[in-house]
């Protein structure tokens, strides 16, 4: 019986552990964790979220080179990021995985990529992966909109086909992008973020 109620206690410890580190995920109306954090940008600035900003808010996206969602998605993101930019909006996309993981994450490799999509915003390096950690970001890619005051008003998707832009249905980014810089009610606050796990970096 003793050890039956040890199992159960175990088991309960285990549930609520999980529950609480899910919970330590951004929820929205919180505020842009880490915002004076610098990472070194593909150019070689040391750049943070806080630098970025713009007036009517700031978009961060957690991505990386390998994952093959990222690389389904790359181009819609390259080509809002940059629009958005006109539209007084900060943009700054983060690759926090650990290149040791994948080589092609190394910095070169960023700095290559932002040439090849042709970014026009920063592409940074969370070179200890405390940055998502704090965001409670899991995947690549993974989106965050904040608002002028610098909090979140939509958490997820770029949209809801990563493979083809022709038949995406649902424009979640862009919907919310476009309605925080006219001052509507975003109508999808949340989506599911779809993609690979973050190679999260050894605490040191």
């Amino acid at each position: 019986m003793r050890t039956m109620k040890f199992v159960m206690f175990v088991l309960c410890a285990v549930l609520v552990a999980g529950g609480s580190v899910l919970a330590a995920g951004l929820k929205l109306g919180d505020t842009e964790p880490m915002s004076a954090t610098k990472m070194k940008n593909v150019d070689g600035r040391e750049l943070s979220i806080a630098d970025t900003a713009g007036k009517n808010g700031t978009l961060v996206v957690f991505s990386c080179n390998h994952c093959p969602f990222v690389k389904g998605w790359e181009s819609r993101i390259s080509m809002i990021g940059n629009a958005t930019l006109k539209n007084g909006v900060g943009v700054i996309a983060i690759n926090p995985n650990d290149p040791e993981a994948y080589a092609e994450d190394r910095f070169e490799e960023m700095q290559k990529r932002a040439k090849e999509r042709g970014f026009e915003f920063p592409y940074v390096v969370d070179a200890t992966s405390d940055v998502a950690r704090a965001f409670g970001a899991t995947r690549t890619p993974e989106c965050y909109l904040f608002d002028k005051a610098g909090k979140l008003v939509y958490h997820g998707a770029v949209d809801d086909n990563y493979a083809n832009a022709a038949k995406a249905d649902k424009h979640y980014l862009q919907d919310a992008l476009d309605s925080l810089v006219a001052g509507k009610e975003i109508p999808v606050k949340e989506s599911k973020s779809v993609g690979c796990t973050i190679k999260f970096r050894a605490k040191g």
